[in-house]
């Protein structure tokens, strides 16, 4: 690698850690202003703060990754715009694609670190920020108003009207067991609780009854400790388990929910393709943010950076935008999160065809 692949790249990685360090304490500063009363009354260590704090950390740089990765880049390649370094760079007879090599290289350092954040180091994060954000900061404890109503295999449907992910708890819970399209039993309980320990279920107020020809069988327990063939994990609200799982796990999740029939395919789906998508807009993100800040404007850096601005604006909208349809309706997951990447795509394109003339 020769001494200008290393200048800019030193420059490229120096500068996204300087905009990482530089936004993320404003973003914890201001979380915290807006939390710290609840987070003062409420009983949680000062472990549990700290460790609150470093996955709002990651949680908060996974979500905008590629935009401090644009910004950063526009604001150095600015300023070697406006040092006429570029210009001295392409003088010499170094070809603008030449020039653009150290940038490849350090979109493919970044965007290996995107995929192992994205890959394992967010749900973990995502799972401890959202932990602590339902255990002390909301009212609601439970994760989500709506109901669980599922199919977990070709002959039972569970049900549950909300789910306490902090205890473990579910309300109004009931299971049907159908044999060749009868019902054959259904249990009901007021809460059912999972016990780490034994991977067992304490139902509370607990009531089964067999349906048989003639008569029904009714039994009646105040407290009943069993077993069934679903987890924990089919009790837990979509919009919290998707993002909360690794790679491998979400992938064997979506797997089994694609056999029992599941409605809410779009969502899962949704949060496994971001998990690749993100690493390809770091290398559009990087191609757009060169093409535009290595040309020397009268308007100097600001113009470059309300440009970049601007285009990360329309990112987000598109991104927020795909995302909401995907995962509330049929549109298809794939398409929402590649597309914002393949319109961009062509805007890099364009944009580096003119930035070489």
């Amino acid at each position: 690698m020769k001494i200008l692949d290393w200048y800019i790249l030193k420059r490229y990685l120096f500068t996204f850690l300087g905009m990482l360090l530089l936004f993320i304490p404003i973003a914890i500063t201001v979380h915290l202003a807006e939390k710290i009363g609840k987070i003062l009354e409420s009983e949680a260590t000062g472990a549990e703060i700290a460790q609150y704090f470093l996955d709002f950390t990651i949680y908060f740089a996974h979500l905008l990754f590629p935009l401090f990765l644009f910004l950063s880049v526009i604001w150095f390649t600015s300023k070697l715009a406006n040092n006429t370094e570029i210009v001295a760079f392409l003088s010499s007879g170094v070809s603008f694609s030449r020039f653009l090599r150290p940038y490849i290289y350090g979109g493919l350092i970044v965007g290996a670190f995107s995929i192992i954040l994205g890959l394992y180091l967010a749900p973990n994060a995502s799972k401890g920020f959202n932990n602590f954000k339902y255990k002390y900061l909301s009212r609601d404890k439970t994760v989500e108003s709506g109901t669980v109503l599922k199919q977990i295999n070709d002959n039972e449907i569970i049900y549950l009207s909300s789910f306490d992910n902090q205890q473990n708890i579910g309300y109004n819970f009931s299971l049907e067991h159908f044999e060749k399209g009868k019902m054959t039993h259904k249990i009901t309980a007021t809460t059912i609780k999972y016990n780490e320990e034994d991977s067992t279920y304490v139902l509370r107020s607990y009531f089964k009854r067999d349906i048989g020809k003639n008569n029904d069988d009714f039994q009646i327990e105040r407290k009943k400790d069993t077993v069934f063939t679903f987890d924990l994990e089919d009790l837990t609200p979509v919009s919290y388990i998707a993002e909360t799982l690794p790679y491998g796990d979400l992938v064997r999740f979506i797997e089994r929910e694609e056999k029992r029939g599941s409605k809410n395919m779009g969502r899962y789906k949704l949060e496994l393709y971001r998990k690749w998508s993100l690493p390809v807009s770091v290398f559009i993100l990087t191609i757009i943010a060169v093409s535009v800040s290595s040309i020397k404007r009268r308007g100097g850096m600001g113009t470059n950076l309300a440009f970049g601005i601007g285009v990360a604006m329309i990112f987000v909208f598109f991104d927020k935008i795909f995302g909401t349809l995907a995962s509330q309706s049929d549109f298809s997951p794939l398409v929402a999160v590649w597309f914002p990447n393949v319109i961009f795509g062509v805007l890099a394109v364009f944009l580096l065809r003119n930035a070489k003339r």
